[in-house]
């Protein structure tokens, strides 16, 4: 019987499974995201399509919580909190998927190995960190286990195609959900570059090919994590103790590429959840990154230099509400390529998300290396825009302005704890160490910041108006204020005291 540890005697019926689900799903790393997004979500499954999968859960470095977690009898709680439906909602789940966690570094791993040989097996998730999904050449098949992610999964497979002779039928379905850009495609190239570096044949490395499903997959959910602040509110609430709660945001978003007949074997439509599998996941990740990342970049300076120090504040504050609207709605948007109501829906989505009255979303701590930011997340909608309208977009570009003053490094008075490259700060400091106030001078700071093409990848001093347009934004916002600066530009004010 599955139960969690301390659970108030009425609420213990609820979390017992009477059955064990059978272990279709291996998923490498026990962190907050996957236990909050994946898991939750084939939690959901289970519960609302008879998706009837457990999950085994393998701690991919020797430090880690399958312990924590066996205790528990693979049983936590995921509590969303955020806007749905327009709505503040905070809402909890116990998720009941996990059959167990396996560390196969030690007395386990017999037992990790052995699942190589369950004919169920269908499925690989994994979210090893960014850093997961790397070769690492001292890797050796007959390691206990490997030191890397793809070296762990390549000998699984190998044993997987050995136990079961090739057999097409028992090829899996892995879905990596790792943030970097391709992340299946990445991971297959290096478990078949262990497949040729350890000898292992042009059968297995066919069957590889052939019987296996690498998917890659885009995904997004902010899960803040374990509430360490206020665990014993939130167990006074659940009426239980749970050493494992993690909390989400509401909104959940997974795109797969993958084939349709993912569909099937994977029914997240049926449990009413937000997941796509699409042939080309590349619109979505682009959309993501211009409209949610790009807006935060974007609003990062302004809104601090405006005085306001989180995201939810400039949301909802008059003027730079407006400033945030119309930069995505009129500058980013139509840069895309997608439908523009599929984008604009996002975009609502996006907004509420920036609402969420749960979180304290702090914008300096996006601000880190926010100038090789501006060139992945805005300079590519700004170029675009310029190349479709030929005329600047005047949000991002105020923001590019606002970006420069930002490193200044001084908030009415107050030193601004700039987080970058020692390079780069070493050059805005050099920079603005020069700056006589006058606008002549503004326009030779903002050359000589626009001119390094390391930093952007071009010169941008090449792009018509902009060197103009921005030193005359930086000229006004250190003379006037950003205050006065911004309201004339979005025509928006707020009464002064």
């Amino acid at each position: 019987m599955k139960q969690v540890d301390e659970l108030d005697q009425l609420n213990r019926k609820s979390f017992i499974v009477a059955e064990p689900y059978p272990e279709r799903v291996l998923q490498f790393g026990e962190g907050n995201f996957l236990r909050a997004f994946v898991d939750w979500q084939f939690d959901k499954m289970n519960k609302l399509a008879e998706w009837n999968t457990g999950v085994v859960i393998v701690q991919p470095q020797p430090g880690g919580m399958v312990e924590k977690l066996s205790e528990q009898d693979g049983l936590y709680t995921v509590i969303l909190e955020g806007i749905k439906d327009g709505q503040a909602m905070k809402e909890h789940t116990v998720v009941e998927c996990v059959a167990r966690g396996i560390n196969p570094y030690g007395s386990d791993f017999v037992e990790y190995e052995a699942l190589s040989q369950k004919p169920e097996l269908r499925f690989v998730v994994s979210n090893t960190t960014e850093a997961g999904i790397a070769y690492v050449p001292e890797d050796r098949l007959e390691d206990r286990p490997q030191k890397s992610f793809p070296g762990k999964l390549a000998a699984l497979l190998y044993k997987r195609f050995q136990f079961f002779g090739g057999d097409q039928s028992k090829g899996l379905v892995i879905i990596p959900c790792e943030l970097i850009d391709r992340n299946g495609d990445a991971l297959k190239e290096i478990v078949l570059r262990y497949a040729d570096q350890w000898g292992l044949g042009a059968e297995f490395t066919a069957w590889l090919e052939e019987a296996n499903t690498f998917c890659n997959s885009l995904v997004d959910r902010i899960v803040p994590g374990y509430p360490r602040d206020r665990i014993h509110e939130i167990q006074t609430e659940l009426g239980y103790k749970d050493d494992l709660v993690v909390v989400g945001e509401q909104y959940h978003l997974w795109v797969i590429e993958g084939p349709q007949w993912l569909k099937e074997e994977l029914p997240a439509h049926l449990a009413g959840l937000n997941v796509l599998i699409v042939d080309d996941m590349a619109p979505y990740r682009t959309r993501k990154v211009r409209i949610l990342n790009g807006a935060h970049t974007a609003l990062t300076p302004v809104a601090y230099l405006y005085g306001l120090d989180t995201v939810g504040q400039a949301v909802e504050h008059d003027v730079m509400g407006a400033f945030i609207q119309s930069l995505i709605r009129e500058e980013i948007i139509p840069t895309l390529d997608s439908p523009e109501a599929e984008l604009n829906l996002y975009a609502d989505d996006v907004i509420e998300r920036f609402r969420n009255p749960f979180v304290n979303h702090y914008v300096m701590s996006i601000a880190l290396n926010s100038v090789s930011k501006f060139k992945t997340r805005n300079l590519p909608s700004l170029l675009q825009y310029v190349k479709q309208h030929k005329v600047l977009p005047a949000k991002i570009v105020f923001s590019l302005a606002s970006l420069l003053v930002f490193y200044r490094g001084d908030r009415n008075g107050e030193p601004i704890a700039l987080a970058d490259e020692a390079e780069v700060l070493g050059a805005f400091g050099e920079l603005w160490s020069r700056y006589d106030g006058s606008l002549a001078g503004a326009k030779q700071l903002t050359e000589q910041v626009l001119g390094k093409q390391a930093w952007w990848g071009q010169d941008l001093n090449q792009v018509e108006g902009l060197t103009e347009q921005t030193a005359q934004h930086v000229y006004e916002m250190t003379s006037r204020g950003i205050k006065e600066t911004l309201e004339s530009l979005t025509g928006k004010s707020v009464p002064r005291a």
